[in-house]
């Protein structure tokens, strides 16, 4: 199944162009005359992007809609803008990527490359493969086991059918082994639905790395849907620190956009995942790390100690988009506060590209920065 797009836009060289890009990129277009037409599609049908030209009478309705309308709130958005309009402004309205007029085919192309890739990963995300797996849960809370099968499965989290009418609260520790495999995961999980056939939704919370590799992996082989992915996007590592991240790349995730790190330095790999806590269009974002596991830690200041021991060293590094941070998830920054310049960076005021770039040159050349990488970002080569 293809991906779908819906496109509120009244200037044809616009259209043209963005027919021409979309089509290259494998995205149907369904073209609405009015705000009305578009209004009316959100509701009923599924896209898997919004695109809407601001210039048209509407489309500020439209793009609010979207992230009113269940079936589409995921949806990535994409605003036409004049030049004089401001980027915060058109994020604020609900956009993810904007495009500036005139539109060129070369622009348009780097960002809908980006946005196909979130498009997708939301999509494969919320697959959901239909599977019975008997799963332990186990509440640190409540105390004692839960036992419970699996309706069906999916990235995200798992449907369970429960003993009694009543839901657990809390945070739970599920414990489940992968129909073909001989791996057992164990994944912290927390309740996020109910309904009334003795069924409920449990979203896993701060999966590892690797645990989520096995259920996508596993997912991929067992889905009659599933679909390749796109490569990951290579990029610059430019800052790094044990909290997070900033890559220069020329097409940027939007905020709030979950990623998989791929970074690699002469022999050492690591696999981190992360939220995209700054955007730059044409330039970079902020990604601040999630996972906060003893091993993910260990495995993270290896990687720094070895690109501080040999400052010549360039590493590898690639990104791949996985949908979009759940709306009630926050930041847990009780210690990254005091700790960790690059994430107050990240979380501060926001400030014009060229001030912020200025505030991580001059965490570069403090000297902490040769010495302590738990507190201060590191300059990479």
């Amino acid at each position: 199944m293809g991906l779908k797009s819906l496109l509120l836009c009244s200037d044809e060289k616009i259209v043209r162009v963005l027919r021409r890009v979309l089509s290259d990129l494998e995205i149907d277009v369904d073209l609405c005359p009015n705000a009305d037409a578009a209004l009316r599609k959100l509701t009923r049908q599924r896209f898997e992007g919004i695109i809407a030209d601001l210039a048209d009478e509407g489309a500020i309705d439209v793009l609010r809609s979207a992230r009113a309308a269940p079936c589409n709130k995921q949806a990535v958005a994409v605003a036409i803008v004049e030049p004089a309009v401001g980027l915060r402004a058109a994020f604020e309205l609900g956009a993810h990527f904007v495009l500036y007029r005139p539109v060129s085919s070369e622009r348009a192309k780097s960002s809908f490359r980006a946005a196909r890739a979130l498009m997708k990963s939301e999509r494969r995300r919320n697959a959901r493969v239909a599977v019975q797996i008997p799963v332990v849960m186990r509440s640190s809370e409540a105390g004692g086991n839960m036992k419970v099968t699996t309706v069906d499965l999916s990235e995200g989290g798992m449907a369970v059918v429960l003993q009694n009418r009543r839901r657990p609260s809390g945070r739970w520790q599920i414990a489940f082994t992968l129909p073909g495999t001989s791996a057992s995961l164990e994944i912290p999980a927390e309740f996020a639905w109910e309904s009334t056939k003795k069924q409920a939704g449990l979203r896993f919370v701060d999966i590892t790395t690797q645990a989520a590799m096995q259920v996508r992996e596993w997912l991929r082989q067992n889905s009659p849907d599933a679909e390749q992915d796109d490569p990951p996007i290579r990029c610059q590592l430019t800052d790094l620190s044990m909290g997070g991240c900033y890559l220069e790349i020329s097409s940027p995730f939007p905020v709030c956009s979950r990623l998989i790190v791929s970074m690699r330095a002469g022999e050492v790999e690591l696999r981190a995942q992360g939220v995209v806590r700054v955007m730059h269009p044409d330039r970079g974002m902020g990604v601040e790390f999630t996972q906060n596991t003893s091993e993910d830690r260990s495995a993270l200041e290896k990687f720094l100690r070895v690109l501080m021991e040999n400052r010549t060293l360039l590493p590898e590094l690639f990104v791949q988009p996985e949908g979009w941070e759940p709306e009630n998830q926050t930041a847990n920054l009780a210690e990254a506060d005091n700790q960790d310049p690059l994430l107050q960076l990240f979380h501060g005021e926001a400030v014009s590209v060229e001030a912020f770039h200025e505030s991580l040159r001059k965490q570069r050349s403090s000297p902490e920065a040769s010495s302590c990488p738990e507190a201060v970002a590191a300059r990479v080569p």
